[in-house]
């Protein structure tokens, strides 16, 4: 009987041992789940965030291309600012506006200089096409004639009027050219006959 007693404690001193060693088995499984649902979960997390974000930028970037096309550039600027900011915070919203500012001025200085450059043609074209100043008398050929638009009630030529009367007397000094007494032209020797012809019938 003894011995009974004996198995008898010895098989329920197991048995709680048993049942404490499957219960911890049990929560070390239910805890390695629970981490692996965890680090799931945090590697899906930000994929759908990141693909949330992706969504939004895009319907930003959308909603600012059909703003400028309604001609509203100031709200499509605050749209891109906003898609910016989502993607990259207030420093990729710098950045950005800092690049795109020096851009602008790099293209200022560029049509700048166009502009005076083709303001220069504008001006040597005209001064071609359409020179206005006055003719030397038939009788003295190589003297230059100032224009004197009192005397011949002709306008100021466009020379004169934009401070270049140094070239109309230039050209007449020089024997290159005259001043043609009916328009106050100044006309090149070799295009008299056809200015006379065409110009001042």
């Amino acid at each position: 009987m003894g011995m009974a007693k004996v198995c008898l404690w010895d098989a329920s001193d197991f048995l709680p041992q048993h049942s404490a060693s499957a219960s911890v088995r049990k929560k070390d499984h239910m805890m390695d789940s629970e981490m692996m649902e965890a680090e799931a979960s945090s590697h899906l997390q930000p994929q759908a965030s990141s693909s949330g974000q992706n969504d939004v930028v895009r319907d930003l970037l959308t909603l600012a291309r059909q703003l400028i096309s309604q001609g509203k550039p100031s709200q499509a600027l605050q749209a891109v600012v906003a898609a910016m900011k989502t993607r990259g915070g207030d420093e990729a919203v710098f950045q950005s506006l800092h690049r795109a500012r020096e851009v602008y001025r790099s293209r200022l200085q560029e049509n700048a200089a166009v502009d005076q450059l083709a303001s220069l043609f504008a001006e040597c074209a005209i001064a071609e096409a359409q020179p206005v100043v006055i003719e030397p008398p038939a009788n003295n050929i190589n003297q230059s004639i100032t224009p004197d638009p009192d005397a011949h009630g002709h306008e100021t030529s466009i020379l004169a009027e934009s401070g270049r009367m140094q070239v109309v007397l230039d050209a007449v000094s020089d024997g290159s050219s005259f001043i043609c007494l009916k328009c106050g032209g100044l006309v090149s020797n070799h295009r008299k006959e056809e200015h006379y012809a065409y110009w001042c019938c």
